[in-house]
């Protein structure tokens, strides 16, 4: 169910909807320009033959960190199963470039953006009708277990090749339409509740990026700071006027309704629907992910200087 191949998704995409959730282009996909690519990242469903050498994006809606999260939606990829795509794609690319060394020096090279956890939160923690983690684990532990188990992701990363790595944090999560409109907020601007669960996790994962920089040799791992960056700025107005609801109209579930017109001054909105960003939002978080606004946008070095490494 978790699935955004529909319009008004796509809206502002080159080619329409996608499997994008937004109007337009992605965090990843702005980034992916900034750093010189030309044409967008292919998904694994069909990427093919040397295109793969580019780069391949193995994303799934309602994915998370823990195999269970998002069940309720349907089917999807956890981000093991997303790493036994990567694998695959791997041994193509060894296939291609004929020999393992010319492999190991491409993957070396190549910038892996990973940005998971959001759906442990929004599809799992706080959704106790479905799932008993917040009755098995209290915050703190549940960040603890989390991070336990996304450091042994990371590390299988790392044995395929992967040497550069940008951890993307979670954002304000507790700051969403759905959030608002389904946990209640009272009298705060979001639920703090979630807010400083994604927190304590943000700040273990932050953490992580030391430990495996200085126990793996040749890492060069980062954390990009979303959470900071939702925060406004101070002597700077506001980038959007409408912050508490989607931009498109809404099924049940907070997700846009099949092929009904979206808002019309998409710009001047923070959500597309009642979950995710819209392109202009997404467009100020890449470009501070590539080229940090503030130092605490990014974590040792942004992105620009992660691609020099």
């Amino acid at each position: 169910m978790a699935k955004a191949n529909y319009e008004p998704y796509g809206i502002d995409f080159p080619g329409g909807p996608t499997g994008r959730f937004t109007n337009g282009r992605t965090t990843v996909d702005i980034i992916a320009e900034l750093l010189g690519f030309e044409t967008y990242i292919p998904p694994f469903a069909t990427a093919t033959g040397l295109e793969i050498l580019k780069g391949v994006n193995y994303a799934s809606g309602s994915a998370g960190i823990r195999n269970e999260t998002g069940i309720h939606l349907g089917i999807r990829f956890s981000l093991d199963r997303q790493l036994h795509h990567h694998r695959v794609t791997v041994s193509r690319i060894a296939k291609i470039l004929e020999f393992n060394h010319g492999a190991t020096e491409h993957l070396s090279k190549c910038i892996y953006s990973v940005g998971m956890g959001s759906n442990d939160y929004i599809n799992n923690y706080f959704m106790p009708n479905f799932y008993p983690t917040s009755r098995i684990y209290t915050q703190e532990e549940y960040a603890t277990v989390l991070i336990q188990q996304y450091s042994a992701q990371i590390k299988t990363l790392y044995s395929y090749g992967a040497r550069k790595i940008a951890l993307f944090g979670l954002g304000l999560i507790g700051c969403t339409p759905h959030a608002i409109s389904v946990h209640g907020t009272n009298g705060s601007a979001c639920v703090d509740e979630m807010n400083n669960a994604v927190a304590l996790f943000n700040g273990e994962l932050k953490s992580l990026v030391d430990k495996l920089n200085a126990d793996l040799p040749d890492a060069n791992l980062i954390y990009v700071n979303t959470f900071g960056m939702g925060m406004p700025l101070e002597s700077i107005p506001p980038p959007f006027t409408v912050l508490n609801v989607g931009c498109c109209k809404l099924r049940e579930d907070g997700q846009c309704m099949i092929s009904q017109p979206p808002c019309r001054n998409r710009f001047t909105y923070a959500f597309y629907d009642s979950f995710h960003p819209t392109e202009a939002a997404n467009k100020i978080t890449a470009h501070r992910s590539y080229s940090a606004f503030l130092p605490s946008d990014t974590y040792p070095i942004d992105i620009s200087h992660l691609a020099q490494r």
